[in-house]
């Protein structure tokens, strides 16, 4: 998300990709380029719709198909679904993108649906929060909350330099105030980062709920996805159900993602909290095939024995895991 590139050339590969991302489109419902840098796809299928923004990078490096990651969220579901895909790091500010959802709120589009989901990460979580507000009453997730670029609101914000000069200022502009129309919308950031941090405290609103990912940095869609909580989450908000609390119950899955406790692992390290370090060691080597864990384990009870200190002795429930 860090990378400053905007729209960017269209390469070979780039068209040919394209070009079979119509047909699949096509075989679905449609595909449609919305100017040069964006396109939309839709599949017509039910009265849940799930509208995700990504990009083409994101598509073509992220997904093992090489297809949007909206096809898969609602392949089991057999919702409707609506994406919008970027070539580049444009931040969906460009008019071809508005005056396609200025068509849809036209045609009447959205009112078709019972249930609308809007969702996206980073720089597309931002552009779900903006569009969001042609269907009023919709659920919005955004991951890794990003408000605006606009330099007289976020001058502290240096990641995105080659930004500034685009408005953020004319239509679908505000992500927070976008979200007005929205029946709830969630907001999932790792109070560690801090600019993320920073962002999500612009989207205070009496409907707008903060989720805490402690641990989770940068790329907490994709961990989300890989800790098999997407997918259920999504199904909650299709169905008008306590998103917050069915969160936090699966968030228990990171005990057992290694990428998590390894950030765990690294934190506590650079805060020199050894003994916590080897609890945690010890934990996960009780639970799980994890060689660095036990390595470092090893490392951090030799260290303690020198200083003549030892790891508590393990309860009886935990010995007997």
């Amino acid at each position: 998300m860090q990378d400053n590139k905007t729209a960017q050339p269209m390469d070979a590969q780039t068209r040919e990709w394209l070009a079979d991302l119509n047909d699949v489109a096509e075989e679905r419902g449609y595909f449609e380029p919305l100017g040069q840098d964006h396109f939309a796809v839709l599949t017509d299928a039910a009265p849940t719709l799930l509208v995700t923004f990504e990009t083409i990078d994101g598509i073509r490096n992220d997904t093992e198909d090489e297809m949007p990651l909206g096809f898969d969220l609602v392949s089991e579901n057999g919702w409707s679904h609506l994406g919008i895909i970027a070539n580049g790091n444009t931040w969906f500010r460009d008019k071809s993108v508005y005056g396609y959802f200025d068509r849809l709120v036209d045609d009447g589009f959205f009112e078709d649906f019972d249930q609308v989901i809007f969702m996206g990460s980073g720089m597309c979580g931002y552009a779900a929060a903006a569009f969001s507000v042609v269907a009023s009453g919709c659920t919005v997730l955004v991951y890794n909350p990003v408000a605006t670029l606009d330099p007289r609101v976020t001058e502290w914000d240096h990641r995105f330099g080659s930004m500034r000069r685009v408005s953020f200022t004319d239509r679908y502009g505000y992500a927070p105030d976008m979200i007005d129309a929205a029946d709830r919308a969630f907001v999932f950031y790792d109070p560690e980062e801090e600019l993320d941090a920073m962002h999500a405290a612009l989207f205070t609103r009496p409907h707008v709920t903060k989720m805490r990912t402690r641990h989770l940095g940068r790329h907490i869609l994709q961990d989300m996805i890989h800790m098999d909580i997407l997918q259920p989450l999504l199904e909650t908000a299709g169905k008008g159900g306590d998103i917050a609390v069915h969160f936090n119950r699966l968030f228990r899955n990171r005990h057992d993602y290694s990428p998590y406790l390894r950030r765990l692992l690294m934190r506590l390290e650079d805060d020199d909290r050894c003994m916590l370090s080897g609890l945690l060691c010890r934990n996960v080597v009780n639970r799980m095939k994890a060689p660095r864990f036990r390595r470092r384990l090893i490392e951090i009870e030799k260290q303690l024995d020198d200083a003549g200190r030892e790891l508590p002795k393990l309860h009886s429930r935990e010995a007997a895991e």
